[in-house]
């Protein structure tokens, strides 16, 4: 188990006095967004004057300089990216090291990615970035997590643009033991057949899977239940395992659940927002941030614990 960093410890040692020293970047940031803003709200307001006075046309005074205002904003903004990006790498990786874990801004994808494309948990896609990614042991066990952003490209009055197909984290967790089969959670009525109704069977990463009926009838309504070993697929997806799923899906603040139990290894992939923001061009919020990251970790340490409990209950998988 992840025991929980101090915050006010880490801000006191190491980390605390390498965000004093971002102190001058961070003020050169917000003046160079702020004097951006003021060129561009000027340009904004100059357009504005021109249009409505001169060539008397108020309407399009208005959305001209209303969208050069967007755009000022906008380039204001960019002034901060690079300053906050590098707050948060500082910061998320001084955690990673309380935590005994690794961070890695842009992390490289393993096994658990191909396996998330081989089984369908994540659809087509053109191009995939990753960031934010954590790696290490849970109690002796290992897990892994990152955030995804997949995109499929696409046409609209013949300029390409790009279109979001999944964007949310990807969690893998250890298991104390291997599974017998493979058995594959998503949301109800994702497979349907041409003509209405739910297939029976499925092949997926070269896995011939079939639907297998569940004793709790609350999730047969949300969740479809694939394997090609019905009796462990009746053991793991226990009513208690599916409070435990559910639970990483709210405290993800996410939706649309789907995992994998294959080999040693539980995937789970959530739709989801961002998460470890940890860094803020304002220093006043360092400590909140860093709280609410620190907190997304203890309750993935806390899930990945429960998870490898057996269900209560002498039922155990045939062998």
């Amino acid at each position: 188990m992840i025991e929980r960093p101090d915050p006010d410890a880490l801000l006191a040692g190491p980390l605390g006095q390498w965000l004093a020293s971002q102190q001058g970047a961070r003020e050169e940031a917000k003046a160079t967004a702020q004097a951006r803003r003021r060129k561009g709200f000027i340009a904004a307001f100059g357009i504005f004057v021109v249009m409505s006075l001169l060539a008397r046309d108020l309407e399009a005074g208005f959305w001209f300089g209303g969208f050069v205002a967007l755009l000022a904003w906008a380039w204001g903004e960019m002034a901060k990216t690079a300053v906050a990006k590098s707050i948060k790498g500082g910061i998320n990786g001084a955690l990673a090291e309380a935590l005994g874990l690794t961070y890695a801004m842009e992390p490289d994808t393993g096994e658990e990615w191909t396996r998330a494309r081989q089984f369908g948990l994540v659809p087509g896609y053109d191009r995939a970035s990753f960031e934010d990614g954590w790696s290490g042991e849970v109690g002796a066990l290992p897990f892994r997590v990152y955030e995804a952003h997949c995109e499929v490209e696409y046409e609209d009055d013949d300029k390409k643009k790009w279109r979001t197909v999944f964007r949310g984290v990807v969690l893998s967790v250890g298991f104390t033991r291997r599974f017998h089969g493979t058995t594959l959670v998503e949301r109800d009525g994702a497979r349907k057949k041409w003509f209405g109704g739910e297939k029976e069977e499925i092949k997926l990463g070269g896995v011939t899977l079939g639907r297998c009926d569940m004793v709790d009838q609350t999730f047969e309504e949300r969740f479809t239940v694939w394997g090609d070993d019905p009796v462990e697929a009746r053991f793991l997806v226990h009513p208690e395992y599916v409070e435990r799923l559910t639970a990483v899906e709210q405290a993800f603040a996410g939706s649309n659940l789907r995992c994998l139990f294959c080999g040693g290894q539980l995937l789970i992939l959530i739709d989801s927002r961002d998460l470890f923001e940890s860094g803020s061009i304002d220093a006043g919020k360092d400590r909140e941030l860093l709280v609410k990251t620190i907190d997304q970790f203890a309750t993935l340490a806390d899930l990945a614990k429960r998870l490898n409990e057996a269900p209560r209950g002498n039922f155990t998988p045939a062998v």
